[in-house]
């Protein structure tokens, strides 16, 4: 445990530090917002769906710059006015405060990511968000409900957080995969595929997340010791989000794209 100090420490300096540079090197790339209502149409006579842009816009280099800082605040709480918790927290077999930060910032990730492949509705956006941020709660459920200590082969696992965050985890991707798709089949030549390259990167992460929770739960190898499996869930955390704004950032420079 006093090594996972250091750990979080560690990730807490190299978060911030990206962040800091996200936000002095990324610009470019804003993304409107629009809404979905019905308009009377009448030449069909006939209520008909249409979208309208917002008088709003945001700046996707500031929300790479969101998910990287509340990365560096989680880390940076967990190695001091936390760590005495924390420390309790893993020696039941859980982390709380880990469920809680990626609920959060995977959640800003999966908008960056839908803003890129094109989806500009508040509402979708909204709704990919949120069931992110579930997914990440199906987590802490999973944690909450199963004592991962105990190897007592009578005691049943409760495998139905984990589904359920699964289901919850994968909707926004489907979503997501449908408009890129769409959009690449018609204009194969026009789409950057630096969108492409982040999305398929960032949902490969997301996956190996669902994974070494599996690995955990099943006791395979090192991942028989929970702390073992914590140490791997900082690393992941960290290379996801740093392959997410350093492809961002890459993009951005080279393929802009405004949407609205």
């Amino acid at each position: 445990m006093t090594s996972l100090r250091r750990w979080n420490s560690v990730a807490a300096v190299i978060h911030f530090g990206q962040a800091v540079l996200m936000l002095i090197i990324l610009e470019g790339s804003n993304f409107g917002l629009s809404i979905t209502r019905l308009e009377f149409d009448n030449q069909a006579e006939t209520l008909t769906p249409v979208s309208d842009f917002l008088d709003v816009e945001f700046e996707v280099g500031l929300l790479v710059v969101a998910f990287l800082f509340l990365s560096a605040l989680a880390h940076t709480t967990i190695a001091t006015v936390l760590y005495g918790r924390y420390k309790e927290h893993l020696a039941n077999g859980m982390n709380p405060y880990r469920w809680y930060e990626y609920s959060l910032s995977a959640s800003v990730m999966i908008v960056v990511i839908a803003a890129l492949s094109g989806i500009a509705d508040a509402g979708v956006l909204l709704s990919l968000f949120a069931l992110t941020a579930l997914m990440n709660l199906f987590g802490l459920l999973m944690e909450e409900q199963n004592d991962i200590l105990s190897d007592d082969p009578l005691r049943r696992r409760d495998w139905r957080p984990f589904v359920y965050g699964c289901i919850a985890g994968i909707i926004p991707w489907i979503v997501i995969m449908i408009t890129t798709g769409a959009t690449y089949i018609e204009y194969p030549d026009e789409f950057p595929l630096f969108v492409l390259g982040a999305t398929g990167v960032t949902f490969l992460f997301f996956n190996t997340f669902a994974v070494n929770m599996y690995l955990q739960y099943k006791k395979i190898g090192p991942w028989s010791e929970y702390l073992f499996g914590e140490r791997v869930y900082i690393v992941l955390s960290l290379l996801a989000k740093s392959a997410l704004a350093w492809w961002v950032y890459w993009g951005v420079e080279n393929a802009p794209i405004v949407a609205g």
